[in-house]
C-alpha cells in the first residue's frame, strides 16, 4: 500500500513509477475524474486488492449489463424489415461478451458470469431467429418474382 508523505523532501514526487505501472490491478474511475484524498487531487486508482476490486467490478458490470439488456429489448422490440437491428443485438451482445473477457472475468464470480451469459443467451437465440426468418422471406420472395417473370 502507499500512501502521500508530507514530510520527506521529496514531497509530490515519484521516485520509481515502474513499480505503480506493474501493479497488476483494476483501474477505477475515468479519465477526466479527479478523486480529493485529503489535500490531494489523484486522478488515476488503481485497486490491487481482489476482494475490493471485485465488488467494484460487479457494480459497474451490472450496470452495463442491465443498460445493454434494456436496450437490446428495445431493439428486439422494433419491427425493422431490413433486419438491421437483429444484426446490431447480434453485435452489442459479442462486444459485451468480449469486454468482460478481457477486462473483468478474473474480477467477476463463475456463478455472475453465468446468469448474465444465460440470459445473452436467450436474447442472441431469438435474434438469430428472427434474422433467419426474414433473410428466408426475402429469399423467398425474390424466388417468387424470377419464376413469374
Amino acid at each position: 500500500m502507499y500512501s502521500v508523505n508530507s514530510k520527506n523532501k521529496n514531497k509530490n514526487k515519484l521516485i520509481d513509477k515502474t513499480v505503480l505501472i506493474e501493479l497488476d490491478g483494476f483501474m477505477m474511475g475515468s479519465k477526466n475524474k479527479v478523486y480529493k484524498i485529503g489535500e490531494n487531487a489523484v486522478k488515476d486508482i488503481k485497486v490491487v486488492d481482489k476482494n475490493l476490486a471485485s465488488n467494484l467490478v460487479n457494480k459497474q458490470v451490472l450496470k452495463k449489463y442491465q443498460k445493454l439488456i434494456n436496450y437490446l429489448t428495445e431493439l428486439l422490440i422494433d419491427d425493422d424489415d431490413s433486419g438491421d437491428t437483429y444484426r446490431e443485438v447480434l453485435n452489442q451482445i459479442e462486444k459485451f461478451r468480449q469486454e468482460i473477457k478481457n477486462k473483468y472475468r478474473k474480477y467477476l464470480k463463475q456463478k455472475d458470469l453465468e446468469n448474465m451469459s444465460k440470459k445473452l443467451i436467450v436474447l442472441q437465440k431469438e435474434a438469430n431467429k428472427r434474422l433467419s426468418e426474414l433473410l428466408n422471406n426475402v429469399y423467398n420472395y425474390e424466388n417468387e418474382n424470377r419464376r413469374s417473370k
